[in-house]
């Protein structure tokens, strides 16, 4: 009989019992699916030769029966020690956020669905995040990379390419264009949140944005253009910053524009923590947020349910990007090519307290052109 995937033999003898354990095998698969044991350990390893029936079956045969592959037997065979690998820059300004176990958890969880483990690694600077990369490939720890936070001059891109090993980000990057990646469309979110505002009525609003050696930060801003344009309002440069990624960030370039003799009624974050320091900034010069001016973020960190009014932003489902990101990144260990890998999704509006009506001259309302703006 099998028992946790092991063949368990009970052989009686004159001086007793003796139990004999060995493991379930893949000819043991095979015997009982009378197919031969290359054709079952092909199927196990998802070889395109292999049809889709098969492997279902060979797959269910084998959970049914308890085999589990020995890793190092697997490596030895494969080239593939079936891990995925994740560096994190302890340094950055977030690295250690809340949001951080919901994104390990859906990497874990993605892995795992196809007998991948994850291995996690840390640095703390850009020098030894790429030193860190470079030795967890020489000892080979990882078959693939994610690459979270996508940079403009991403290192990380050009040592994986140079070492030929599957990557993919969480992120876009210009180039090489056929990256494999998976990326929430912040340019979207930023539209509306222009024409959200519109709606209610605000004409001057402003605009900071994240880091500008991120690859986020030109897509941000590109939707922040274009729902200005589509809205029929114009930029006002002293309206628009940039390298706001902390609380503090987000309060000082809040208070430069505040400070202006018409300051904006509404101003828009590319990242929720700058969302944060308006609220200070706004506090310190006597406004209510979400009456005196109206502000929304982007990420859906916990501390924007917190504040009051609530803070409205769009959430990233974390989880389910790390689950994306394990799927994409072990078909490309498989051989998938890397532009059929790439996947995008859109953030949710959390339509919360922080915005309010704003002021518009009846005489000049963009109104007067109709338009649906929620669109």
């Amino acid at each position: 009989m099998i028992r946790g995937g092991f063949n368990l033999r009970i052989d009686l003898h004159d001086k007793g019992m003796r139990r004999v354990v060995t493991r379930v095998t893949i000819a043991d698969v095979s015997d009982a699916l009378g197919l031969t044991k290359s054709t079952v350990s092909r199927a196990l390893n998802h070889y395109p030769d292999i049809s889709e029936t098969t492997r279902n079956r060979v797959k269910a045969m084998a959970d049914k029966m308890g085999y589990r592959p020995l890793s190092h037997a697997q490596a030895i065979r494969t080239g593939l020690v079936k891990s995925l690998g994740l560096v994190i820059q302890m340094a950055d300004h977030d690295a250690q956020r809340p949001f951080l176990a919901e994104f390990l958890a859906g990497l874990s969880e993605g892995a795992s669905v196809e007998g991948f483990t994850l291995t996690i690694a840390t640095s703390n600077s850009a020098d030894a995040t790429v030193e860190t990369f470079r030795s967890m490939i020489r000892d080979h720890k990882a078959d693939g990379f994610i690459l979270q936070r996508t940079m403009i001059n991403d290192r990380r891109i050009e040592l994986l390419g140079e070492e030929q090993v599957p990557f993919v980000l969480f992120g876009r990057a210009d180039q090489p264009k056929d990256c494999p990646s998976f990326d929430i469309l912040g340019e979207v979110a930023m539209r509306k949140a222009v024409l959200h505002l519109v709606s209610l009525g605000h004409r001057h609003i402003g605009f900071i944005n994240g880091g500008a050696q991120y690859t986020y930060a030109p897509f941000r801003k590109a939707g922040f253009l274009r729902g200005m344009q589509d809205a029929g309002l114009s930029v006002d440069a002293k309206y628009v910053s940039q390298d706001a990624v902390t609380v503090a960030d987000g309060e000082a370039a809040a208070a430069n524009m505040l400070s202006l003799p018409m300051p904006p009624t509404a101003i828009i974050c590319a990242v929720d923590m700058a969302a944060l320091g308006v609220y200070r900034a706004a506090a310190s010069v006597g406004l209510v947020v979400g009456k005196d001016i109206s502000v929304i973020g982007y990420d859906g960190v916990p501390e924007g349910a917190h504040v009051s009014p609530p803070l409205s932003t769009f959430a990233v489902n974390f989880k389910e990007a790390g689950q994306r990101l394990s799927d994409l990144l072990i078909r490309r260990i498989r051989g998938a090519k890397p532009h059929d890998l790439q996947e995008t999704a859109v953030p949710k509006f959390l339509n919360r307290g922080s915005t309010g009506a704003g002021l518009v001259d009846p005489n000049t309302s963009i109104f007067t052109k109709g338009g649906n703006y929620e669109n």
